[in-house]
């Protein structure tokens, strides 16, 4: 099996493209998918048999999950690396990417395959290979007091035993991906600079959404 990359330059010089509205992806996470169009399904059989590696964009479109031809993407997506995969009876494929780093997305290019390809560059997320950078800038314990409010606001059960145990940048990114937002703010949460930058960023949204439900809008639940 292809190992994971660990620097921008053991990146292949193309991936294949998945545009997804409203899925994000972020280095070191997971996200389960469950692949069922033909052209996914071909995208799937292709980076299992070479690097196992799909590059995650959300279309700027969001009208559409995801979107037929050529429609336009958004600049900065996610690569992720395929690690675990399953085949049902009805054709589907169930996958887990797991995510390598946040890239630019280059020139397109053509090929015998009904499936996106593209050139992308990590360069600019050198960081999102090392495993929890960033970590420390992170104020954990007031991070962890916006989920309490949260969890309390939306009345929502929280295992806090495992949160306690889960290492702040497996978090931070953990309840970015799982984040009851839509496109825009899924986007603005993967273009954060920094985790810091990222998690200072969720709970700013979680203070307002906790401020216009308390003044008489619907809890995000």
């Amino acid at each position: 099996m292809p190992r994971r990359p660990t620097s921008p330059s053991q990146l292949p010089a193309t991936v294949p493209i998945f545009p997804l509205t409203g899925a994000l992806l972020l280095p070191f996470a997971h996200r389960p998918l469950n692949i069922f169009e033909p052209r996914y399904l071909e995208m799937v059989d292709r980076a299992l048999a070479t690097d196992r590696l799909i590059g995650l964009v959300q279309p700027e479109d969001k009208t559409e999950e995801s979107p037929q031809g050529q429609a336009a993407l958004h600049r900065v997506g996610c690569l992720g690396r395929l690690t675990h995969f399953e085949e049902s009876g009805d054709g589907r494929y169930f996958i887990i990417l797991e995510g390598v780093s946040r890239f630019v997305l280059g020139q397109e290019v053509s090929g015998a395959h009904p499936f996106r390809e593209a050139e992308i560059s990590s360069a600019d997320y050198a960081d999102d290979f090392i495993r929890n950078h960033g970590e420390e800038a992170v104020d954990r314990s007031r991070f962890v007091k916006m989920m309490r409010d949260y969890a309390e606001f939306a009345s929502i059960e929280l295992n806090w035993e495992e949160i306690e145990q889960t290492g702040t940048a497996d978090l931070v990114n953990f309840c970015a991906m799982v984040a009851p937002y839509g496109p825009a703010e899924k986007q603005v949460l993967l273009e954060a600079r920094t985790l810091h930058d990222r998690a200072e960023t969720l709970i700013a949204m979680t203070e307002y959404e906790m401020a216009r439900g308390g003044a008489g809008g619907v809890p995000l639940n």
